[in-house]
């Protein structure tokens, strides 16, 4: 279970226990920030937490104040009435001696929003969980008086967007669900590894081989979709290009991997990988550019694949190449 899912269980389980929880989340981030945009973290009435908004004594500060907003004996309303909604923002400046410090000293900054969730908001949070476990895009919209979820809007769609619109007055949208998509050309050991690795962030994970029996193809419980192809002369037909698209390549040999780069060379993606020695993967540049591919292009593909860490098994193997494309998508 990826942790989005695994925090909106968390709060669907107390919402239909009659429990209340309050939902942390930031809004924005900026510098060295521990909390990223769209981290989230809940916290329940009986005290268990879910989730994280980047850790250290912050988060301490911003738990213990939701512990004494939703601390109270007596159970909270189903449905608040006007006025009673509980929603705030909260800026945190990790500077000493700074308006609003947070206690930190990383240099960063962040807004995080408070959102008092009660039973009758269950509703809501089960179409999120059903969204969620069915991959099936939706938009969340937080603000004073809103918590709705919804088609996402925009093509594509915008990940996510923060207005703060005066001191207790904001809106905040997030697409829900898997913001980057990893394709995975070849099924055998080491894009298993890489596969239970990248399961635990937000990527959706589709892999595709053309060898049925493959049991690395029968172990793989990490990869959301795994397709059995004849060949991979059309393997462009099923990538899309993107902004958050990933493309890693891993066949059984340097022809098929040839023959996959080139279905793949004219897409633009945000990461484009191939596995294999320097030596292998230098030769097989050297003729693609006597063929006159393009340079621009032939420079994009990350190969030898992955950070150099003198990685020799499929899981250093995979944690090299996931560092790679962690960096690649920070790099913004």
């Amino acid at each position: 279970m990826n942790k989005e899912l695994e925090l909106w269980k968390f709060i669907a389980d107390r919402l239909n226990g009659g429990q209340a929880v309050m939902l942390l989340v930031v809004a924005e981030s900026s510098g060295s920030s521990p909390g990223r945009q769209g981290y989230k973290m809940a916290v329940g009435s009986d005290g268990e937490l879910c989730g994280s908004i980047g850790g250290g004594v912050m988060e301490v500060n911003l738990v213990n104040q939701s512990r004494s907003i939703i601390g109270a004996p007596a159970p909270l309303p189903a449905t608040p009435q006007s006025g009673e909604s509980v929603s705030a923002i909260s800026e945190q400046v990790h500077r000493k001696n700074s308006r609003h410090a947070s206690g930190m000293i990383c240099s960063g900054k962040q807004t995080v929003i408070f959102k008092l969730l009660t039973p009758g908001d269950s509703k809501t949070v089960d179409s999120i969980v059903e969204s969620l476990i069915s991959r099936t895009p939706s938009l969340l919209k937080i603000a004073p008086n809103d918590f709705v979820q919804s088609p996402p809007t925009g093509n594509p769609p915008v990940d996510f967007q923060f207005e703060k619109l005066t001191e207790t007055d904001f809106a905040y949208r997030e697409k829900l669900g898997f913001k980057n998509d990893l394709y995975i050309v070849g099924g055998g050991h080491c894009a298993l590894a890489l596969s239970e690795l990248m399961s635990k962030m937000d990527f959706h994970i589709s892999i595709f081989d053309d060898r049925p029996e493959l049991n690395t193809i029968e172990k793989n419980k990490f990869a959301h979709e795994i397709r059995i192809i004849d060949g991979y002369d059309k393997i462009g037909v099923s990538i899309p290009s993107g902004a958050n698209i990933y493309v890693v390549v891993m066949t059984l040999g340097y022809r098929s991997d040839e023959i996959v780069i080139r279905q793949l060379m004219d897409k633009n993606f945000k990461y484009f990988g191939v596995l294999g020695s320097k030596a292998k993967m230098a030769t097989l540049m050297k003729e693609l550019r006597a063929e006159g591919f393009d340079e621009v292009k032939l420079t994009r593909i990350h190969t030898p694949i992955g950070l150099p860490i003198n990685s020799h098994t499929p899981e250093e193997i995979a944690v090299s190449i996931a560092a790679e494309i962690i960096a690649v998508k920070n790099s913004e």
